[in-house]
């Protein structure tokens, strides 16, 4: 059996990074044009909405060139202050954890041992520089670290209404090796064709070669809120490349539920 603080990475790397399928214009109409502050505006409508609370079970399967693996992660979320995830594989807890502005709690249950550290232990273990806002953003399917007062650029695409953080000509000097375009995360944006949501992301760092594709490929109404029901994602890094299938189910917004996370007696710390 795969060793459970494992199964924690694979849990949050799932909340980080937010496929069996990619994007793809295949038996696809042309869309009606769209003008680029419309797009726009239809983005910050979208970075600005959430739930105070959030519930949902999420079904995950799970490959990368190594494994392949089947589990369950029950989320529980407070705006702005917590995020709980609890792990189960066979049914049977593994990990829980809870996440905040500033601290990462992990109990890995198997080994009987737990962990304690600053927001940066996301990083150090990832390689990506999350804050716990974009956490709640990947979780609720909200555009990520998008910026109101940051200037945003249309890519013009007759099947996709896409709106970039750089624009076409920036991202293609890449392919010159341009230093100080290597340093920033280019992010893309594809807005669902109805301008209600979003229907996926491509996040990109050149500086490490990494690249990380995210398809909504349905969503459902909850509340009033258009939250992900089936999410696929591709992770692709020089070192592997890690394919997820998300399925959301029982979700439940606004209604708060406690958060739970003990540290059991005789518990030591992880190596």
């Amino acid at each position: 059996m795969i060793r459970s603080i494992n199964l924690f990475y694979l849990g949050i790397g799932l909340l980080l990074f937010s496929c069996a399928k990619e994007l793809t214009d295949a038996d696809r109409q042309k869309l009606p044009r769209q003008k680029a502050q419309d797009l726009i505006n239809v983005m910050d409508s979208l970075s600005h909405r959430k739930p105070d609370f959030f519930y949902t079970k999420i079904a995950t399967d799970y490959s990368d060139t190594n494994q392949n693996i089947s589990f369950k992660t029950s989320i529980r979320m407070v705006k702005d202050s917590a995020i709980n995830a609890l792990i189960t594989y066979a049914n049977i807890p593994i990990v829980n954890s809870i996440i905040t502005n500033d601290t990462v709690k992990i109990v890995n249950k198997r080994d009987k041992c737990y962990i304690t550290q600053s927001l940066g232990y996301i990083k150090d273990n990832f390689g990506v520089d999350f804050s716990y806002r974009n956490l709640e953003e990947l979780i609720l399917g909200m555009p990520l670290d998008y910026d109101t007062t940051q200037k945003y650029f249309q890519i013009h695409d007759p099947y996709n209404y896409t709106i970039s953080s750089h624009k076409k000509r920036d991202i293609k000097r890449l392919d010159r090796n341009d230093k100080e375009i290597k340093e920033d995360i280019i992010i893309k944006y594809f807005i669902a064709d109805s301008l209600n949501g979003l229907k996926g992301m491509f996040i990109e760092s050149p500086s490490d070669t990494t690249s990380i594709k995210v398809e909504y490929i349905t969503r459902e109404m909850v509340s009033s809120y258009n939250v992900p029901k089936e999410v696929y994602i591709v992770i692709t890094s020089p070192r592997n490349q890690m394919r997820i299938n998300m399925n959301y189910n029982k979700i439940e917004i606004d209604e708060p539920q406690p958060l739970h996370l003990v540290i059991p007696e005789g518990y030591e710390k992880c190596d």
